[in-house]
């Protein structure tokens, strides 16, 4: 960028998205299997100099002093370096979305009428930490026939370059633009600002990966849609029909697994029910594992390590070994408590008792809801979807992971033979 403004360059960006956007939206499929394939293929041949990079943003992160949950999302060995690959061959093999006609019917005037899968067009992606983003979004918006302009957070510029460059390999090998996917060249924070305000013209969508800070000013400051969710703020709730070891390794699983993703649980709910026979063993299991808890009365009375919650705790997306503990009243009472506080984003239910498992299902208003399950499952690839660019809580357009079919829009193709419509 020496010597060059930033709008220049963002504009130049844009341009260039718009044009490969124009031609990847009539590729084939095989070929763009092809540029993904050719893609893994790049990252495994150069997992070392990806590493290398990666490593180096480490050291970096860690001079910053920058958290444990941030660490650990900027982190990269061999196996997630190969679970990158691995998506990208993935999400090849998945069906095209682009060209899908959805439906079709005929009018009595002779008129063909289909609704057809079309590509939203260039889609920005905003993401702090994590440098699989670079590959996971860029695979997903290549299939779905979008152009791509990635802006990663500057803690993961060496890691997303490295991938990025992947990316690119496999765009050239397979005879497409190289700009289908593009890299912000700059870590300057007015590129973001420029991205949200200033590319109208060009973007056509905004999907923000990050913190509740990243995503806020996102929604905030975007003149194009957003695709996105504020806030993780997750729940377990233990029905009094639960098995108590499903129910305790539900509950240290969807806490503990990984603390720093937003389909973390961040409140577990007991019902009065369960608090003579789970309410005890499951909070035992939190602490013994080293997680703080902190509790309603109830919940401090089960174990005298347990710290009081504050109103505060309800709310509050910790992205961290600590979680909210409190006793509801059945499934209305965790479903009221879920409407309160939650982030619409993932719930789930520990439950034998069908009934009261499907009435939690239905009821309960997230993007994804589930029974007997941990909600660390939220998650495009656990869903089948290859990868995903995020979860959306949105109730518009894309709800939870944001897949392949949650990139494409459509449009009306009518066929007619020379009718007119009669004045």
């Amino acid at each position: 960028m020496t010597g060059r403004a930033l709008g220049e360059v963002m504009d130049e960006l844009g341009g260039n998205a718009l044009a490969a956007a124009r031609v990847l939206a009539r590729a084939p499929a095989p070929v763009k299997n092809a540029a993904l394939e050719a893609a893994a293929a790049a990252l495994r041949r150069n997992a070392s100099v990806v590493l290398e990079a990666n490593a180096a943003d480490m050291r970096s992160a860690q001079e910053r002093g920058l958290g444990s949950a941030m660490l650990d999302r900027l982190r990269l060995d061999e196996s997630r370096v190969e679970a990158m690959a691995a998506g990208l061959g993935q999400v090849a093999a998945l069906p095209d979305p682009v060209g899908r006609v959805l439906a079709e019917w005929t009018r009595p005037n002779g008129l063909v009428i289909q609704r057809v899968s079309v590509p939203l067009g260039v889609i920005g992606i905003i993401y702090e930490s994590r440098p699989n983003v670079t590959a996971d979004a860029g695979a997903l918006c290549l299939k779905s026939g979008n152009a791509a302009i990635l802006r990663g957070g500057s803690e993961s510029a060496a890691s997303s370059r490295a991938i990025h460059a992947c990316l690119v390999e496999g765009l050239v090998a397979a005879g497409l633009p190289a700009s289908c996917v593009q890299l912000v060249p700059t870590q300057d924070r007015e590129a973001v600002g420029y991205l949200l305000k200033g590319m109208t013209d060009y973007v056509d969508v905004i999907v923000p990966r990050g913190g509740k800070g990243l995503i806020a000013r996102v929604q905030q400051d975007a003149r194009v849609p957003v695709i996105g969710h504020l806030e993780g703020n997750c729940h377990v709730y233990v029905d009094g029909s639960a098995d108590l070891n499903m129910a305790r390794e539900i509950v240290l699983n969807a806490k503990l697994r990984r603390t720093g993703i937003c389909g973390a649980a961040e409140t577990v709910l007991f019902d009065r029910a369960a608090v003579a026979t789970h309410l005890g063993p499951v909070v035992k299991a939190l602490l013994d594992a080293g997680c703080e808890v902190r509790g309603d009365s109830t919940v401090r009375a089960a174990d005298p390590r347990v710290l009081p919650a504050t109103e505060d705790d309800w709310y509050t997306e910790y992205l961290d070994a600590i979680i909210a503990a409190r006793v509801v009243d059945g499934v209305d009472g965790a479903a009221s408590h879920i409407a309160k506080y939650g982030s619409a984003h993932t719930e789930s239910i520990v439950a034998e008792d069908r009934a009261a498992a499907e009435r939690f299902l239905a009821e309960v208003d997230s993007a994804i809801v589930l029974h007997n399950a941990s909600t660390q499952y939220a998650d495009g690839g656990e869903f089948g979807m290859g990868a995903e660019i995020g979860i959306s809580t949105d109730r518009f357009h894309a709800r939870g992971p944001v897949g392949l079919e949650q990139l494409v829009s459509y449009k009306y193709v009518v066929r007619g033979s020379g009718q007119l419509r009669p004045g």
